[in-house]
């Protein structure tokens, strides 16, 4: 009995955190109302907090209910020196079914050539351990269109450049993590 009790009380609260986090970019002001985002005209991503008219980090109210295609380091694309996890941070939420596009020059003279790896862990990606790592995306799939890689599941993906033993990811700028949420339909 005290084990259901424990897994029953373990699944309401996973249950409550899931639905607290995705309900958290719902737009809860009515249409008639100054609420632009949370702070109900005062404070965090409000309008008058930060002087643009959109919600928290500076994003406009999800508005668009489907997936998106979101180009990893927006017009900076997939490059050595670019801080991509401070992008992932500012283009936050990201949702199930999101697509994440990773564009980058195939290897030439005048370029250094990337991939795309993905971690199966925090520790083997804070440690760019590329032994455990899996590479989804090689030198050259991110010419053209890009190479697409889309959010399926619910849990922390870990991406890094593996080119030159791991260096591009070990001095911190080719990595970054997102953590896709639930996007609910109303």
């Amino acid at each position: 009995m005290g084990f259901t009790f424990a897994y029953r009380l373990i699944l309401v609260v996973a249950v409550a955190s899931v639905l607290g986090i995705s309900l958290a970019n719902k737009d809860w002001g009515s249409p008639n109302s100054n609420y632009t985002g949370w702070g109900w005209g005062w404070g965090w991503g409000s309008s008058k907090s930060n002087h643009t008219g959109q919600g928290f980090n500076n994003h406009p109210l999800n508005e668009t209910q489907g997936s998106k295609k979101i180009i990893v380091g927006g017009s900076e694309n997939w490059h050595f020196g670019f801080n991509y996890s401070n992008w992932a941070v500012n283009n936050a939420p990201f949702y199930f079914n999101d697509t994440l596009v990773f564009k980058y020059d195939p290897p030439s003279n005048a370029t250094f050539p990337h991939s795309v790896y993905l971690f199966p862990d925090r520790w083997s990606y804070l440690n760019c351990d590329l032994k455990r790592a899996k590479m989804v995306a090689n030198t050259t799939e991110g010419g053209g269109d890009g190479f697409e890689f889309v959010l399926k599941r619910w849990t922390p993906y870990y991406f890094a450049c593996g080119e030159r033993n791991g260096f591009h990811c070990k001095v911190g700028s080719m990595r970054f993590m997102v953590m896709p949420l639930f996007r609910w339909h109303y």
